[in-house]
């Protein structure tokens, strides 16, 4: 019985035993493990000298006890390590030479809970090796500032728990790998300074847990892909790349934007203006053009603003608004004219403002002569059709150049006649049945009393306020919308140039008018009859959009002047009176409509600006009809193409001719 009862009890001490060493004997052997690993490291790095102090009888607990120091950080929870932060000095004290970054992160996998790992300014070299994708527990990676190479490994995809991976200023190579998108709560990717190259994966708009993506200091290139999904970007560096030409889509959340130093040479998107979050802008080093929006000036959380070094255009004015936290401001070497802001000038001690080398007045920082910023330094010469490659006659182009002919005549004007006289010089006509004559002397047009009636002006104007505001293009913007003048663009050719359609980065479709210049003149000449142009917008008119010059490169003399006006894609009057089906005919109230538009389209040339526009050769053909049917003299009496020709025009009469008869519109010419 005795004997009985000791083997009773040994069993029991036993079974008690191997309860307690299957509960506590991975614990133990982990924190061995741990202990052991961070000795190795130190071995292997022959660094932190924080490590050295320690033998292997050390416990967990010991290093868990270490001070932060700026070379070592120990973070643990409940016995394991959970951070740990190594950072060298630039690569100093070197490693050892038989080093080996295989073995070296083989041996982390002795860290299994790590959950922040920081290797930085090791020296480390070689590529990644495949066992990081071990450290399962990973959240936070950063092994920046070393000499790591090779492509960024496909391992690193297995950790699913990851949300920074911090690869900058190594080595890399390859694409920026597409396989990051099954990285489901990746929300911060920096791979600053390193050698990747190609275009971005598509696959990083799906990315929509991420906050921060920098890419700078690479040989990227291309389009960027379409971010908008990514509601939760704030923070967007794409510096020093090959990126372009397109502005890239963005989230409106945004804080932080660098593009600096890319090949973008597109328009910028006006959407930009909705990023009231937006504190730091930066496109410069690139070659944007259109124009500069002043709001971004004035965007509620801005601090830092850089544009310098673009093509951007535009007038800036004394009343202007900043946000008082705009700390920074760069608008150096544009095409900006006017005069600089006042709220710039305020707090000059505690904010930057650079702008040389654009056209201001009145300012101490170098500017430029005001034609130079009339885009004629940057335009590039377009080789001209050849004559027989390219003898299109508007006549050929019934379809489209009747949608267009006129849209882009805006150069030589035209309108309705029957109802256009009747409104303004009935009083004239004769007793004659079948056609009656309208003559009377034009008289010159009285400046002062135009000048006087400035409210009558203004309100007229604001019949064209619709319209986008009148800006100088860049050729490169022409070029980009007509796809490099491409032959499939061409509307017609006449004996002063080409018509062109073209399409802006906004959508919008216009019509661009190349001009040859006879005679070779400097761009200032041209300075008053762009403003005159820049003045005909009208509800009725096909309005001028902008201009773009194109200089010799020799001598910088104009030889060619590129007039955008709007596009009007809905037929002519006359076709919708008389030549069109009868689905498609006016009906007579649609035609009086049509006959008052025209007669406000003429008002306005004659006494809607200063000086008024006359001298003009109007005929139905080249009265055009937008969607909605509303009608756009198309054809007007510019100096400009009289320039063109080399001479000028003078009509001292009014004659229109009219058939009286309704049903019968024949090709009515008027000269008002």
């Amino acid at each position: 019985m005795v004997l009985m009862a000791k083997l009773v009890c040994h069993s029991h001490l036993l079974l008690l035993i191997i309860v307690f060493l299957s509960l506590h004997p991975s614990s133990q052997l982990q924190q061995h493990t741990q202990s052991q690993t961070l000795l190795k490291i130190q071995q292997l790095l022959n660094y932190p000298s924080a490590l050295t102090s320690f033998s292997h009888g050390s416990n967990i607990r010991d290093f868990c006890k270490i001070e932060p120091t700026p070379s070592l950080t120990l973070s643990c929870y409940e016995g394991n390590i959970t951070q740990l932060h190594i950072i060298g000095n630039n690569g100093f004290p070197p490693l050892p030479r038989d080093f080996s970054a295989d073995y070296f992160f083989a041996t982390l996998v002795g860290l299994p809970s790590l959950k922040v790992l920081s290797l930085v300014s090791l020296g480390l070299w070689g590529p990644m090796p495949a066992s990081i994708g071990h450290l399962s527990s990973l959240e936070i990676l950063n092994v920046s500032t070393n000499y790591l190479s090779g492509t960024v490994p496909l391992q690193l995809s297995y950790l699913r728990n990851l949300q920074t991976l911090i690869l900058d200023h190594n080595k890399f190579t390859g694409q920026v790998p597409g396989w990051l998108r099954s990285l489901p709560v990746l929300a911060v990717l920096s791979l600053k300074n390193n050698m990747l190259n190609g275009s971005l994966p598509y696959s990083l708009a799906s990315l929509q847990t991420l906050r921060v993506l920098c890419l700078s200091s690479n040989f990227l290139s291309g389009e960027v892909p379409d971010l908008r999904n990514l509601t939760n970007l704030q923070v967007l560096d794409l510096e020093d790349n090959y990126f372009g030409p397109h502005f890239p889509s963005m989230p409106s959340k945004l804080v932080t934007l660098v593009l600096r130093k890319n090949k973008f040479r597109s328009g910028i998107q006006t959407a930009l203006g909705s990023c009231y979050q937006l504190q730091k802008l930066d496109i410069s080093l690139n070659g944007f053009v259109g124009p500069f929006l002043s709001s971004w000036l004035s965007l509620p959380s801005i601090k830092y603003l850089d544009i310098a070094e673009n093509k951007l255009t535009g007038l800036l004015f004394k009343n202007m608004t900043c946000n008082s936290e705009l700390a920074f401001v760069n608008l150096s070497s544009n095409l900006l004219s006017g005069d600089l802001p006042t709220c710039l000038k305020r707090d000059s001690k505690s904010r930057v403002v650079l702008y040389s080398g654009n056209c201001l007045v009145n300012e101490d920082q170098k500017q430029h002569p005001s034609y130079l910023c009339h885009n004629e330094a940057l335009a590039v010469r377009i080789p001209p059709p050849s004559e027989e490659k390219h003898r299109r006659t508007y006549g050929k182009h019934v379809v489209s150049s009747s949608a267009v002919g006129g849209i882009v005549g805006a150069i030589a004007v035209v309108g309705l006649a029957f109802m256009a006289a009747k409104k303004f010089y009935s009083e004239q006509t004769t007793k004659t049945p079948q056609t009656r004559l309208i003559s009377d002397t034009v008289s010159a047009v009285n400046t002062a009393k135009l000048l006087s009636d400035a409210k009558y002006i203004s309100d007229t104007m604001k019949l064209g306020a619709s319209l986008p505001a009148y800006r100088t293009f860049a050729m490169e913007e022409l070029q980009e919308a007509t796809h490099n003048f491409d032959d499939s663009t061409l509307l017609g050719e006449g004996s002063h140039g080409q018509i062109y359609r073209g399409k802006l980065p906004d959508g919008t479709f216009v019509a661009i008018r190349g001009l040859k210049m006879r005679k070779r003149q400097s761009p200032q000449v041209y300075t008053h009859l762009l403003e005159q142009i820049s003045k005909l917008r009208h509800s009725h008119l096909v309005s001028a959009l902008g201009h773009c010059l194109e200089c010799h490169p020799d001598d910088s003399g104009v030889s060619r002047v590129f007039l955008i006006f709007e596009f009007v894609p809905n037929g002519t009057l006359r076709g919708c009176i008389s030549e069109g089906p009868p689905g498609r005919k006016l009906t007579w109230p649609q035609r009086i409509i049509a006959a008052i538009g025209v007669a406000k389209g003429i008002q306005f040339l004659h006494t809607g600006i200063v000086p008024g526009v006359k001298s003009n050769n109007l005929r139905i053909k080249n009265v055009l009809l937008d969607h909605d049917l509303h009608v756009k003299i198309s054809s007007y009496n510019l100096p400009l193409l009289a320039e063109s020709r080399g001479t000028v025009r003078h009509k001292k009469y009014v004659s229109v001719w009219v058939n009286a008869s309704p049903s019968d519109c024949p090709d009515l010419t008027f000269a008002f």
